[in-house]
């Protein structure tokens, strides 16, 4: 394991009493053979990025606990080591695509099959179907975070407020597989990218939920055909795992030369994800394609991607996105991308957010539903920049109180506001609250069509019931259709 602290503090208590206290811009590195770290502790205000480099890294050369300095150059490649763990994209050193062709060679077991009924897998073994029922929907969520969760039907019907008999009865509706061969498939899936990336059987037997090597090594067989030892051997031996990434790493511990260059370019296979996933473009740009629509990503813009769509994501050269968390369907409705931008001031806690989310490393009482209300402030504090805002406390909060509800079932209801307030709106912007409200929903709904949300879907966000009421209330607010509008400014006409 490598942890690398890039702002704060933090400590490493390893099985041997010795502890490593980091620095921001320090790392350790805990060799794999006879180390075990007890702790992670970091001080408030800290971001610090785990790691693990595929087994065999550094061996003969590192093979005790070591603090190191990180240059400056080597930090955002190590972002992008952080990145390419934990999501589907490829780059240097890694491709799905032998991957796919390895689990298809003749002989070998079908994977789990993949959402749009296709024979055959386009890159990774897909998750199984994901069970349409409310309870065992967000079990399934559950355990596509985390595959290794080894709790019973009943302590999960505890958990999502259902039965025991109501869970079972919506997995084999719905998926066709009981509870326990979904959760057997969903950990099989996990596995087949973990081996992809270089981790030991052991390693990803443990982290994917098995008791035992002997266990995972029966259940991947009968599912995909080799071994997972065979399959890890078979895939360094198409160069899925690169030589150059792991030296450069092990040149970066020992301090031997300069930083190596960022990925030129990355993206994922086509996939659908069970959940609502949040990407953030920390740096550089990159883009979202859905269906024959793109959708660009630039620096400091974060991208819902709606869950169970099949889609693409890339990164131009130079680029880095990451992971900051999920919603589930009952938590978010979302049937298309959502962005919003973020200013660089947000990097750090960003950052925080995507390690606490997608690592073992997770703040005390961490509330994994935390980044959905950081993202719907955020994109009502956007949206108060498109539309004059009241500056008195009490104009402005009834003002942040309609962004924030904007699109919601009752968001369109007439609001009771004390004659004060409703002065303030008219003294500070010029507008009646009425006027107020209107002028919001019509510059949002500007930047939806700018962005390539179809008309009907933007209706529906901004507050409007049906179509043709928000095309008259658009077309007289801007002078023209919502459609005209959006085929000027995405260049169609």
């Amino acid at each position: 394991m490598l942890i690398w602290v890039r702002t704060g503090t933090a400590h490493v208590h390893l099985d041997d009493a010795a502890t490593f206290r980091l620095a921001a811009g320090e790392g350790a590195w805990i060799p794999a053979d006879g180390w075990r770290h007890r702790a992670i502790i970091t001080e408030p205000g800290t971001v610090a990025f785990p790691l693990w480099p595929p087994t065999g890294v550094g061996a003969g050369e590192l093979s005790e606990p070591t603090r190191f300095e990180v240059p400056a150059g080597w930090q955002d490649w190590l972002i992008q080591h952080f990145n390419l763990q934990v999501t589907p994209l490829g780059g240097r050193g890694y491709s799905a695509d032998p991957v796919a062709a390895f689990l298809r060679r003749p002989g070998s077991r079908p994977p789990a099959p993949v959402r749009n009924g296709a024979s055959e897998p386009s890159a990774l073994p897909a998750l199984p179907t994901m069970p349409r029922a409310g309870g065992a929907r967000a079990v399934a969520e559950g355990l596509s975070r985390d595959p290794a969760l080894d709790l019973t039907v009943e302590e999960w019907a505890t958990r999502v407020l259902a039965s025991a008999r109501t869970l079972r009865r919506g997995f084999l509706a719905d998926t066709g597989l009981s509870f326990e061969q979904w959760r057997l498939r969903c950990r099989l899936a996990a596995a087949v990218g973990l081996l992809a990336s270089g981790h030991d059987v052991d390693q990803v037997a443990v982290r994917v939920g098995f008791a035992s090597r002997n266990g995972f090594t029966r259940a991947f067989k009968h599912q995909f055909g080799p071994t997972p030892h065979a399959y890890r051997r078979q895939l360094a031996a198409g160069a899925v795992v690169g030589d150059r990434q792991a030296d450069e790493l092990v040149r970066m511990v020992r301090g031997d030369g300069a930083a190596p260059d960022l990925l030129p370019s990355a993206r994922t296979p086509v996939h659908a994800n069970g959940v609502h996933v949040l990407s953030w473009m920390y740096r550089g740009s990159g883009y979202l394609d859905l269906g024959d629509r793109r959708y660009e990503r630039r620096r400091g813009v974060a991208t819902w991607i709606p869950a169970d769509l099949e889609h693409t994501t890339g990164l131009r050269e130079n680029s880095i996105s990451l992971p900051l968390g999920d919603a589930n369907t009952g938590e978010l409705q979302l049937t298309e991308p959502l962005q919003v931008q973020f200013s660089p001031a947000w990097d750090d806690y960003l950052m925080f957010c995507a390690v606490s989310a997608r690592s073992i490393l997770q703040p005390d009482g961490y509330d994994p539903g935390h980044i959905l209300d950081l993202f719907t402030e955020q994109v009502a504090a956007q949206r108060a920049l498109a539309v004059p805002m009241p500056t008195g406390p009490r104009a402005r909060e009834a003002a942040m109180h309609f962004l924030r509800r904007l699109g919601a079932a009752d968001g369109s209801a007439p609001v009771e506001l004390p004659a004060d307030v409703h002065r303030a709106f008219r003294t500070e912007t010029g507008l009646t609250f009425a006027g107020w409200r209107y002028a919001a929903r019509m510059r949002v709904a500007r930047d939806l069509l700018a962005g390539g949300v179809k008309p009907s879907a933007v209706a529906r966000r901004v507050g409007y019931a049906h179509l043709p009421t928000f095309s008259t209330a658009f077309t007289r607010f801007h002078g023209l259709a919502p459609r005209d509008y959006q085929d000027r400014e995405t260049g169609r006409l």
